[in-house]
């Protein structure tokens, strides 16, 4: 009988990630700079970088009737697979999204600024605490709940420029992806399987590793940001995981981040970069 393989907690994962990993270098192209970002849902983020790996930012909500946030200062991550997009990223939400109890979860904050087409798309992504996260799955079921207890908030928006200004189309959902099976390359020891199965979700497999073995379907959301260029945002039922990454099929590489709780405490966080390189294994072509 071959062994059970186990899951880990996702501060496990970083040390297994860590070692000679392909993410790219951050840069400094958004140091000094302020952009102001409106959304679609009428809220306005305004981001002020002081310095190359930070940011403050002030948010403005939606509904007219909330006083705008404090403004809030992060030490983030910033990077570009392609000229003129940005991704951003931090611990922390400048509004955290809640328990059912109005207690804010622990959050994470993602950024895609296209500054060609002066289009932009946040992603705020929330774990569950661990009250939540010891709700079965049987008993998600019975109440209607999703199947995992990470949330993910994604907004769509214009730079420096009103939503309903001539320009480029807002980022959107997409579904490209779909019937791909992808190898990821992390590192010389972290290998995984992608295979995009609909608009909802995606199966993975580690085939080396400190995953090896483990494999599970999930929540996703993909997101067209670029000819060949995606957002691709993975939220895990079994271990309180959130995956936010760019995937660039022309230079056939990924960046972004994962998140999750450090270890089976809750009461610390992981948020650790990733990058890999990608290939296209095939293409399921579905009969009409």
């Amino acid at each position: 009988m071959t062994s059970q393989p186990a899951f880990i907690q996702v501060g496990a994962l970083a040390d297994g990630f860590a070692p000679n990993s392909h993410i790219l270098a951050p840069v400094d192209d958004l140091e000094g700079r302020t952009l102001v970002l409106t959304f679609a849902d009428g809220s306005v983020d305004t981001l002020h970088f002081g310095t190359a790996q930070s940011v403050e930012v002030e948010r403005v909500p939606a509904q007219a009737v909330r006083p705008a946030q404090p403004r809030e200062r992060h030490v983030c991550r910033v990077t570009s697979l392609r000229a003129d997009i940005y991704f951003v990223d931090y611990i922390g939400a400048d509004e955290p999204l809640a328990e059912g109890d109005g207690q804010p979860r622990a959050s994470s904050t993602s950024y895609v600024l296209d500054l060609s087409r002066q289009l932009c798309t946040v992603v705020v992504g929330a774990l569950p605490s661990e009250k939540e996260t010891r709700i079965d799955a049987f008993t998600r079921v019975e109440r209607g709940m999703e199947l995992t207890g990470v949330q993910a908030q994604i907004r769509h928006g214009r730079i420096d420029a009103d939503v309903g200004a001539p320009g480029a189309g807002l980022h959107e959902p997409t579904t490209e992806l779909i019937g791909m099976r992808n190898l990821y390359i992390y590192s010389a020891t972290e290998r995984y399987e992608h295979i995009y199965l609909n608009e909802n979700f995606y199966a993975w497999q580690c085939l080396s590793g400190v995953e090896a073995g483990l494999g599970d379907v999930d929540r996703c959301h993909t997101i067209g940001i670029d000819t060949s260029l995606y957002l691709f945002i993975w939220r895990e039922k079994i271990v309180p995981t959130l995956g936010v990454i760019m995937i660039d099929l022309e230079r056939m590489k990924t960046d972004g981040k994962i998140f999750g709780y450090h270890g089976s405490r809750f009461d610390a966080l992981s948020n650790f970069p990733v990058g890999a390189h990608a290939r296209v294994l095939n293409v399921t072509q579905y009969p009409e």
